[in-house]
């Protein structure tokens, strides 16, 4: 009988040493599918948890991006589709991965401009549970006026002169607001570095498919400092997000970008 229950005893650790690895990747595949969405992927398309579990989990750990960055890139893209039922665990991660409460704010803001008020009002309310289960209090949120960065008057002006020479005459309304609201308020909010902010964009508006404004965003992004490694790698992370014809559609695009810049 002590033999036997041995003999168990060892078949027992040798499976679970062996099944070790896999319960890794499942325990990260919960980022990628929650509860609700595995157990509907399993019955349905046991493929896309096999997905989940190998490609989408290798390309969080890929180095050209940080987590926190990539964090971003993922929140930016589902906002900007409209896709809620996602962001409550995104938005965990994002905050396990160091986004603060503040820039998680920000960017729901800046994407009512970005992405549309509807969808950055959606993103509210799903933000507004997962900060309740954090215990992440209005302290933690920026103010709704703070002191703005400073402006680059130059490059501002520069924009203002051709956007105005372009548009100005037929379109009075919304260069006015681009100028009074976008580029000398919200660019200017200190809660989201300027860095963090282009990024944001970035990713809003290869995930929408809205490729013709990408040149002037991802030149403004690598100003900011994000790097041409970085801005590639961020592309990449979109095509899971976002789908490959939307990241493949700003690939022409991201590459005139980066062959022009200064080297």
């Amino acid at each position: 009988m002590k033999r036997l229950v041995t003999k168990r005893l060892v078949t027992m650790i040798l499976s679970l040493s062996l099944t070790t690895p896999l319960a890794v990747h499942a325990e990260e595949a919960k980022h990628m599918l929650d509860a609700s969405t595995l157990d509907n992927v399993r019955k349905v398309a046991p493929s896309l948890e096999k997905y989940a579990q190998g490609p989408l989990t290798d390309l969080w750990r890929r180095p050209d991006l940080a987590p926190r960055d990539r964090s971003i890139v993922t929140l930016a893209a589902l906002i900007a589709r409209n896709q809620a039922r996602d962001l409550p665990p995104e938005l965990e991660r994002a905050l396990d991965n160091g986004v603060k409460p503040r820039e998680i704010s920000e960017i729901i803001t800046h994407l009512a401009f970005y992405a549309g008020w509807p969808n950055a009002r959606t993103a509210a309310a799903a933000a507004k549970d997962v900060f309740a289960r954090r215990n992440i209090g209005v302290d933690q949120l920026p103010a709704a006026s703070p002191p703005p960065l400073p402006l680059n008057e130059a490059a501002e002006a520069d924009r203002v002169n051709r956007v105005g020479q372009q548009f100005g005459a037929t379109f009075p309304g919304i260069v006015q607001y681009t100028t009074d609201v976008l580029f000398r308020d919200l660019w200017l909010r200190p809660d989201l570095a300027p860095r963090d902010r282009s990024l944001v964009t970035v990713s809003a508006l290869v995930a929408a498919g809205q490729v013709a404004q990408v040149p002037y965003h991802l030149g403004r992004a690598m100003d900011n400092g994000l790097t041409q490694e970085q801005a590639a790698e961020a592309i990449a992370h979109l095509a899971f997000y976002a789908g490959w014809p939307n990241a493949f559609s700003a690939l022409p695009v991201a590459k005139d970008v980066f062959e022009k810049r200064p080297k």
